[in-house]
């Protein structure tokens, strides 16, 4: 059973300070996050926490902001108690509609009904807000889809209710894995394929649309792997990181010879759409 480790800030001024300080933890590795009213709470797996974690997170030593924190362990079986206290349904558009089986359905055109877990891809972020909007606005029927570090396996969802298919969901932790597989079911799919793994499973794969709502410095590390498997004529989704990020990411992608269509903002955060 993998653990993870929660840390809970308590932020002041919460703004921008937040935004700086989940960026700076997902530099460090932590992989969920959580805003609240007073901050954010923070969670890496236990088998990548170190006991110096937090001594590279600059803001944390910043006289601007006052930040507060405590930490626990967060066992696999607490977790679910934990999302239920505080998970809010979304709304993208007054189209999609992002919620717990224990929500009633506002009968808007889409409904995905997930149980997150420990697993990041809520709609609650930013970054998968963001997504959603650019699926919103994309003709799917039949695109041969992969998603990239799918979470809850949320976006790999929406995209077959979208049309898409067939689709490939994969995701490195053994959380977002085993929650893909539970919400693939829960929303009746039937064209979606999750695995356990990295970019390494990507050989010999081809794909018509590649959603990938990742780390900044995953993304560039895998980007040979992800234009690999693009077709001519593909279309290829980036989110996860600031907009201070898109040159670094468009210096990049422009060595392929993608181009940016289109920026989708949400407060600090971006969604790139490129086109092949």
């Amino acid at each position: 059973m993998i653990n993870y480790i929660g840390y809970t800030f308590k932020v002041l001024p919460k703004e921008p300070a937040t935004e700086i300080l989940i960026a700076q933890l997902g530099a460090a590795g932590f992989e969920s996050f959580v805003e609240n009213e007073d901050g954010v709470t923070a969670y890496i797996q236990e088998i990548d926490w170190n006991v110096g974690i937090l001594s590279n997170i600059q803001i944390l030593n910043s006289d601007e902001f006052e930040i507060n924190y405590k930490q626990e362990v967060i066992e696999q079986t607490n977790w679910n108690s934990e999302w239920e206290k505080n998970f809010e349904q979304i709304h993208v558009d007054n189209l999609v509609s992002i919620r717990a089986p224990f929500h009633e359905n506002p009968n808007l055109k889409y409904d995905i009904v997930i149980e997150p877990k420990m697993s990041f891809g809520t709609g609650h972020h930013e970054t998968t807000h963001m997504m959603v909007q650019h699926l919103l606005s994309m003709d799917l029927t039949n695109k041969k889809t992969l998603d990239m570090g799918c979470g809850t396996g949320i976006l790999a969802i929406f995209a077959e209710m979208k049309g898409a298919q067939p689709i490939d969901a994969i995701d490195i932790d053994t959380w977002c894995y085993e929650n893909s597989i539970e919400n693939v079911e829960r929303n009746n799919c039937e064209h979606i394929s999750v695995f356990e793994g990295d970019a390494s499973l990507l050989v010999d794969k081809k794909y018509d649309l590649i959603i990938a709502n990742i780390n900044r410095n995953i993304l560039l590390n895998d980007m040979d792997s992800y234009m690999n498997c693009l077709k001519n004529e593909g279309i290829i989704l980036f989110s996860g990181f600031y907009k201070e990020d898109i040159p670094i990411i468009d210096t990049e992608v422009s060595k392929y010879g993608l181009t940016l269509d289109t920026i989708i903002k949400r407060n600090n955060w971006v969604a790139l759409k490129y086109l092949k």
